[in-house]
């Protein structure tokens, strides 16, 4: 669901293994900060607060998702454009995906019916309920955090639509989360060195490694921009 499965992508083990590398580092980084200042008092906290980083990754990615791909596709000439449209159903499908995990718990336990006071031993559908949707949560856990570790390698499997896209938007997306974690405050309390470094420490990094990647394509597999769209 949320690697990308195209037969001609190109598949680089070093470009593979960047990006889990800048993926454990940055959650590695925050994890300690959050533990470090006193921002998250447990493990708990921290998980909580990952999560909602998510969310605003999810919401930015909603928007930007859609508009970035739009500019890609409009930006190439036939024939390429046809064959982008074709290839945008894997990456809207894996981040459709990821998005109804996030939101079922949320839903379930938003029912008017389904709270803290509801006796769950008043009736054997109940109960039978409660046993199915225990058995249904059992297996949304790991889908959701292997499909969030997932689609923060590959970028929502862009590498679908084209191999250049992940590090473009990977850039742009990480950009925009500094921007709203400016704006939102994010990391109070940190000393304003340490709050400087994470905030743009994030984008500087990814950045760096989107243009290490779009390099290798280019040099390695002949594989550039301007190629795909045609230019």
């Amino acid at each position: 669901m949320f690697t990308p499965s195209r037969p001609d992508r190109v598949n680089d083990p070093v470009v593979k293994r960047v990006q889990v590398l800048r993926t454990v580092i940055g959650l590695a980084a925050v994890t300690w900060m959050l533990l470090s200042y006193g921002l998250a008092s447990d493990a708990d906290a921290v998980v909580d607060d990952r999560f909602g980083q998510i969310r605003t990754t999810l919401i930015t990615l909603g928007v930007t998702f859609p508009l970035a791909v739009a500019v890609f596709i409009a930006a190439a000439r036939p024939p390429h454009r046809r064959l982008f449209l074709r290839r945008v159903a894997k990456p809207a499908g894996a981040l459709l995906a990821l998005v109804l995990a996030l939101a079922v718990p949320r839903l379930i336990t938003g029912l008017g019916y389904v709270d803290e006071n509801t006796d769950w031993t008043s009736s054997a559908g109940r109960v039978a309920l409660l046993f199915a949707l225990g058995a249904f949560l059992v297996w949304l856990g790991p889908f959701l955090l292997y499909g969030i570790a997932q689609s923060l390698v590959h970028v929502f499997r862009t590498a679908d639509l084209h191999e250049t896209v992940p590090p473009l938007l990977a850039t742009l997306l990480v950009w925009e989360v500094a921007f709203i974690d400016v704006f939102r405050g994010a990391y109070d309390g940190v000393p304003v060195g340490v709050r400087v470094a994470f905030v743009l420490g994030a984008p500087l990094t990814v950045t760096a490694a989107a243009m290490w990647e779009l390099r290798r394509l280019r040099t390695r597999h002949g594989i550039t921009l301007r190629a795909a769209l045609s230019r």
